[in-house]
């Protein structure tokens, strides 16, 4: 049942998950609410909504995408046909009503793939929350909402564009149907009420609680009962809690204290494990924000921690199936695999995919427990999806041959390197294999001078083009002609290669042995942009210093790479 589906999720939602299959869907879909607000409400002309592009790349922009959302949502009909025409109307064509549209039309598939018994928790923002409340009440019903939850990350913001500091998120609780299930959790015990249970046995901790209550009853609990009379208690009278008979029960599996003086009463032994403790409210301020330089830490600008995942994955039964269609760095695919849920996570970035692989492997899931699903495995494929987008098509590339360092996209020059690949070049120290991707039809021999021109540039050991297009005979002789490694610790290793596609998937290059993923992804130390992951380097017996955009495979460990 686990699968991961690198893909548009409204897509796969619509052609690979099947109606009333989902027990617990929990999103938390990317927003620009780092933004001024006022820029989420303005027309996609102009240069303002231009930067907020350039500058965020979770941005939502109203475009044909959008477009095309909002018009399969008004086919839908009903309710939210009528909340998403009015909001257009009121807020015009700007990024915040693309992101609405978008939504509608994914929330509508999410109600379809839930059982009747499922419920839905949406992870949003002040910025959004009460538009969207409104969405999933004209999706799910006015009465399947359920509770809104407060989630104050305890971390403290900085304050200086804001009347007030915002310190918290909203989680939007909803039901598919009124017979959900739910499993209610308590809070842990603290030591005020741990201190109580001040009696200890060989079962635990432990107070004594009466047996009696004020009032005198006619039937069986006002008799008399092991000589003591309920009815001479108290100012005027007192009751047994429970019939004699009870009593007896309890007596014989040793929960009764007797009194050791006459004017004493039985009490009734009540063990601390016996306590659930108080549910939670929809006030959670237990659970922290992720520390950037926490274990935890992935680097991923929109992580969230662990134990609040695990939380709400918790709500439900461990054989309820979980799914995120905003999986991520893939938090709620941890937090179900931990606490033995299957799941399904889908994401639009093979970036995402690859680290969820990386967290799978560390929690010692091997790759055939689950299914990756979207990933090109043919030629055409690779083909469709660079036509879909050619910043994955160069992603997923740079993933098969091997990189560990690449960058996430084109954001201004990027010299001619696309990705790195290191490797252990024996007494020679470190070696360096420049990569560049070409995902368009038209290729020709100057590519592969340039190529040749910038390893030259930053003295590299190798250089890659990786091409969808099949490779001219000028550009293999042109690649053949820069020679082999001058200092190679691994025989003769060709200096330049082209590899196309076919090449890729057939393994039909040469390239020395590289490191295996690390077992453990280790923490981020140091943030190059606000929407930018957080990298491991710079890499130690290297000159080489990330970029703004630059990404680090998370299987690989570049310190490890670097030391051995």
């Amino acid at each position: 049942m686990n699968n991961l589906y690198f893909g548009d999720n409204l897509t796969v939602l619509r052609e690979q998950v099947k109606d009333e299959t989902v027990d617990l869907v929990y999103l938390d879909p990317p927003f620009n609410s780092s933004a001024n607000y006022n820029v989420l409400f303005r027309a996609p002309s102009g240069q303002a909504s231009e930067a907020q592009a350039e500058a965020f790349r979770d941005t939502w922009e109203w475009g044909e995408s959008a477009s095309e959302a909002y018009d399969d949502v008004i086919r839908a009909n009903g309710d939210i046909a009528l909340v998403l025409s009015g909001l257009r109307k009121w807020l015009g064509d700007n990024a915040m009503m693309a992101y609405l549209a978008m939504m509608a039309a994914r929330l509508i598939e999410l109600r379809r793939v839930m059982k009747p018994t499922a419920s839905l928790y949406l992870h949003c923002d002040p910025t959004a929350s009460h538009y969207l409340k409104l969405i999933l009440d004209s999706i799910f019903g006015h009465g399947n909402f359920r509770n809104e939850i407060v989630w104050r990350r305890s971390g403290r913001r900085s304050s200086i564009n804001q009347i007030y500091r915002r310190a918290h998120d909203a989680i939007l609780f909803y039901s598919k149907e009124d017979n959900y299930n739910f499993n209610i959790q308590y809070e842990e015990h603290d030591e005020t009420l741990i201190k109580k249970y001040s009696q200890v046995d060989d079962r635990g901790r432990y107070q004594l609680v009466p047996l009696m209550a004020s009032g005198t009853r006619g039937g069986e609990t006002g008799k008399p009962w092991r000589g003591f009379d309920p009815n001479t208690r108290g100012k005027a009278g007192m009751h047994w809690l429970t019939i004699p008979e009870k009593l007896e029960a309890y007596v014989a599996k040793g929960l009764v204290a007797f009194p050791s003086k006459k004017d004493g009463a039985p009490r009734l032994k009540y063990y601390l494990d016996q306590n659930k403790g108080v549910p939670f409210s929809d006030f959670w301020d237990d659970i922290d924000l992720i520390n950037s330089m926490g274990h935890e830490s992935l680097g991923y600008p929109t992580q969230k921690p662990l134990s609040l995942l695990e939380r709400i994955v918790s709500s439900v039964n461990p054989d309820a199936i979980v799914l995120d269609p905003f999986c991520g760095c893939g938090t709620t695919i941890e937090a179900a695999q931990r606490l033995g849920n299957p799941w399904l996570g889908i994401d639009v970035t093979h970036y995402a995919i690859t680290l969820i692989e990386g967290r799978l492997k560390k929690l010692g899931v091997g790759a055939e427990s689950y299914n990756v699903s979207g990933r090109p495995t043919t030629i055409e494929g690779a083909r469709d999806l660079a036509r879909r987008d050619k910043h994955q098509f160069q992603w997923w590339a740079l993933w098969r041959l091997g990189a560990q360092m690449y960058r996430e996209e084109k954001r201004g020059a990027d010299r001619g390197i696309d990705g790195n690949i290191f490797y252990h070049n024996g007494p020679y120290g470190t070696g360096r294999i420049i990569v560049s991707v070409k995902g368009g039809e038209n290729v020709g021999v100057q590519m592969v001078r340039d190529l040749r021109g910038v390893i030259e540039r930053e003295e590299a050991e190798m250089g890659a083009l990786v091409t969808l297009a099949e490779a001219t005979g000028p550009m293999r002789t042109e690649a053949d002609g820069a020679g082999f490694v001058r200092k190679s610790a691994h025989g003769r290793m060709p200096r330049m290669q082209v590899i196309t596609v076919e090449d890729l998937f057939a393994e039909n290059f040469k390239l020395p042995p590289l490191p295996q993923p690390s077992q453990t992804i280790k923490t981020a130390r140091r943030r190059l942009h606000p929407d930018q992951l957080e990298l491991l380097l710079p890499f130690e017996g290297t000159s080489i210093q990330p970029k703004e955009g630059d990404y680090i495979d998370p299987r690989f460990d570049p310190r490890l790479v670097a030391a051995e």
